[in-house]
């Protein structure tokens, strides 16, 4: 294909920060076929805040704190660039998109939701607020719309008037193969591990809870940070079981980590597609989890790769259990439906196919 034929992608993040929405964009915009698209990584944000290697895709840093901010610069850059296609992810970078659309009609314009919005409007400590938020029918001029789950998807059609025909469900692709872990039976001190931020609707201080009736010898590792950090640990010393945990606030090794654990524990209330949950069955360990509205259903099989509860009760259940898993099993579960071809090969026809509309 010659190089003129190229389709020309522009992706726009607001920084390059660690998060779900950066570590997928960036992987995308590096990772389509170079020899059918041309693709742009646009960051609003500052490169010394980076927390991922984009060495395999151009990048335009437009050293704005904000997308409020960087909208003209942004303006100036599609019109530069004339790309295609832009795509967007985050809600409040959607919506400032959709804003734009109207002003570049030969442009397709993608959003990539982040999670199941409706439920989470009224979280206490929402990772970030924006006047844009504000804003009526925020994705009314996107062309498509990228939903991480079905959960979401349902979500956007019911609660935002979003057309189905311009819903299209992408998982979240396994970005890296670490090796797998060996199989290793329980130790008499059962080793358990959440990794997220520590902010209400992650569900920390209901798995406080559910610990705390747990009366077996065990190990409790909390990788992440947030505005909820000092609430969690006083109710961890409330509940009597401080001792029993480690925080890690922040790490490049969460595989690693996650590796030398039992079970990872996920309390949260919704999810958009879990990552550190499918990063966890990635290198074999399995995981606990609340039926919670977003993707944690469509990662996690019961007696497969770990458990769906319903409540604190069963929860705690599954926690006494002692049977092996085999990491083998836990990983090809989520390798054979995640993984970075089969994604990529999704993000590929839906960027083609809309220049066809």
């Amino acid at each position: 294909m010659k190089s003129q034929s190229k389709i020309k992608i522009m992706f726009i993040l607001p920084s390059l920060s660690a998060g779900g929405a950066e570590r997928v964009i960036s992987f995308v915009s590096q990772s389509i076929d170079k020899n059918k698209f041309q693709p742009l990584l646009v960051v609003a944000g500052f490169e010394k805040d980076s927390a991922y290697d984009v060495s395999n895709v151009d990048v335009v840093y437009l050293n704005k704190p904000r997308i409020l901010t960087a909208l003209p610069s942004i303006v100036g850059t599609i019109r530069k660039h004339k790309p295609q296609v832009v795509v967007s992810s985050i809600s409040h970078v959607n919506t400032a998109m959709s804003m734009l659309s109207p002003f570049f009609r030969k442009t397709k314009f993608i959003g990539r939701e982040a999670t199941v919005l409706s439920k989470r409007s009224n979280e206490k400590k929402a990772r970030q607020w924006s006047p844009l938020r504000l804003l009526p029918n925020g994705f009314k001029n996107l062309d498509a719309i990228i939903c991480q789950s079905e959960d979401m998807a349902e979500d956007m059609i019911t609660n935002f008037n979003i057309p189905k025909s311009h819903i299209h469900v992408i998982n979240n692709p396994i970005s890296n193969l670490p090796k797998v872990k060996p199989t290793q039976p329980f130790t008499d001190v059962r080793k358990f591990i959440t990794v997220g931020r520590l902010t209400e609707v992650k569900g920390h201080l209901r798995l406080l809870d559910i610990l705390s009736k747990y009366k077996q010898p065990f190990k409790y590792t909390i990788v992440g940070d947030g505005g909820l950090k000092d609430e969690i640990f006083q109710k961890a010393k409330d509940l009597n079981i401080f001792q029993h945990i480690e925080h890690v606030p922040f790490t490049n090794q969460v595989n690693e980590y996650i590796a030398q654990h039992d079970l990872f524990l996920q309390g949260s209330f919704v999810e958009g597609f879990p990552n550190a949950l499918l990063e966890s069955c990635v290198v074999g360990t399995p995981v606990i989890a609340f039926k919670a509205p977003g993707g944690t259903k469509e990662i996690v099989e019961n007696n497969i790769n770990g458990y769906l509860v319903e409540n604190e009760d069963e929860y705690l259940e599954k926690l006494k259990l002692t049977e092996n898993w085999n990491p083998e099993i836990v990983r090809e579960s989520v390798y054979k439906k995640f993984n970075k071809e089969v994604i990529l090969q999704q993000y590929e026809a839906l960027f083609t196919n809309i220049l066809k509309k």
